[in-house]
């Protein structure tokens, strides 16, 4: 029995950044073997166990065969047969097609090094095409290493075209597009999944409300970047850039589907496309099953944002009326990140990425002053139900002009 470190520990590893988990393949056993030395059996389609005292998974090598559509559409064979190279064949990049033994040799028999040191994101071998989430997934590492100046091999974006164009792609479920989206969306480039994506022409088959903002017009005065796919884009990667949560990011995505639905006679104008959005943005997470938290937010950005740009310009009735339609009195930490959004938006555009926001910190502070008002013991006196609120509000709407 042999065991070695395999995929994502002995990449990182290689190129000097943190390894968080480490995945180990067994060579040469049977699954009584391990269970004899007190692994614990947790795999349902193939063997995989857990270490009995640092719980990391060890899985037996293995063999894949296609037998039907999508990525679970897959026969496992594995034995002692199974050797080291066959088990790594069965991988999507060479990247992670890698191995070490216990005497820290390196075993990689697809060139992974070789296309670390050139920065290539390379398939192993033409089976890549048989799972649709390779598609995903070699985006996905697009976004992760983008800042190391990796790009995805010629060849390789030549399969995942292949891929999108033969229909594979509709194989994929929910779950897992959103679980690499969601992961996407937490690495430092996240734009570059969605442009890998539409690279090969899967954007189009995925998600559909996103690539349909490419060639659509705006304003050069408020958008030199003028295409709104290419502005979507640049906001996305201000708000990684600043740090922001993945459903701040995710809101920035998705904030101005509506544009897709502007008649061109109307361009470069987009009136009403706020609210235009907020139905595609319910389709798209409806289909996707994204979390609520994501739909929630997504959906207050689309609706709200040119509101929140205008902040200041408007009366201080409308700040408040803002503040309430938002509910950011009982949801303060959301308010904040559909600010957070707003920003995103405003700085995600051609050269004006370091112009300062001061909407967001004018309603951060009107809020603030809204939620302290307060109605003594004696300014409750003969008031009750309706009239209360009404002394609140009225109150509220005094600390919001004291703010001028």
């Amino acid at each position: 029995m042999e065991v070695y470190l395999v995929g994502g520990a002995v990449r990182d590893r290689l190129l000097g950044r943190t390894v968080t988990e480490r995945d180990w393949v067994v060579v040469g056993a049977r699954p009584e073997d391990l269970e004899r030395q007190g692994y614990l059996p947790v795999g349902r389609e193939f063997p995989v166990f857990l270490h009995p005292k640092t719980r990391e998974e060890y899985a037996l090598a293995r063999l894949e065969r296609k037998v039907a559509p999508g990525y679970r559409g897959f026969a496992t064979e594995f034995s002692p047969a199974v050797t080291l190279e066959q088990d790594l064949r069965r991988r999507d990049l060479t990247i992670n097609a890698m191995a070490e033994n216990a005497a820290g040799e390196i075993i990689d028999p697809y060139g992974g090094r070789r296309d670390l040191e050139a920065r290539l994101l390379r398939h192993v071998s033409e089976a890549f095409v048989e799972d649709p989430v390779r598609v995903l997934r070699v985006a996905r590492f697009a976004a992760r290493y983008a800042a190391l100046g990796f790009r995805v091999a010629e060849q390789t974006l030549a399969l995942m075209r292949r891929m999108s164009e033969s229909g594979e792609l509709g194989a994929l479920v929910p779950e897992r597009v959103w679980q690499e989206t969601e992961r996407a969306l937490g690495e430092s480039r996240p734009e570059v999944f969605f442009e890998t994506l539409r690279a090969c022409g899967a954007l189009a088959v995925i998600f559909p409300e996103v690539a349909a903002l490419y060639g659509v017009p705006q304003p050069a005065k408020w958008h030199p970047e003028i295409d709104t796919g290419a502005h979507v884009m640049l906001a996305l990667r201000w708000a990684a850039d600043a740090g922001f949560s993945t459903p701040v990011r995710f809101a920035v995505l998705t904030h101005d589907l509506g544009k897709a639905l502007t008649a061109p006679d109307r361009w470069p104008s987009h009136h009403g496309h706020e609210e235009e959005g907020v139905p595609l943005i319910e389709t798209l997470c409806a289909r996707l099953k994204a979390p609520n938290a994501y739909r929630e937010l997504a959906v207050l950005t689309a609706r709200f944002h040119a509101q929140v740009h205008r902040a200041e310009q408007m009366r201080a009735a409308t700040v408040l009326k803002l503040i309430e339609a938002t509910d950011a009195m009982r949801r303060p930490d959301r308010f904040d990140e559909l600010l957070r959004a707003c920003e995103a938006d405003a700085r995600g555009r051609a050269g004006l990425e370091a112009r300062p926001y001061p909407q967001g910190d004018y309603l951060r502070r009107a809020r603030a002053a809204a939620a302290a008002v307060a109605l003594t013991r004696e300014e409750r006196e003969g008031l009750a139900g309706p009239a209360i609120g009404e002394r609140i509000r009225a109150r509220r709407l005094e600390a919001i002009e004291a703010l001028r």
